[in-house]
């Protein structure tokens, strides 16, 4: 995925499905890097990670 890509989907009110290493993701912020991105798992776990954009797949 590209940073232009990420950017509409962190402005979209669609739910669009994002995964990161075959697991569905929520997208919180794009970070100021630009080239990487906070994420966390879709449920109840609320725990984030910083992956590189390059990672997430948009199903």
């Amino acid at each position: 995925m590209n940073v232009n890509r990420v950017k509409q989907i962190l402005s979209s009110t669609k739910d669009i499905d994002v995964k990161y290493n075959g697991a569905s993701v929520w997208i919180d912020q794009l970070n100021e890097d630009g080239r990487t991105a906070t994420v966390h798992l879709r449920g109840p776990l609320e725990e984030r990670s910083t992956v590189e954009i390059g990672e997430l797949i948009e199903e």
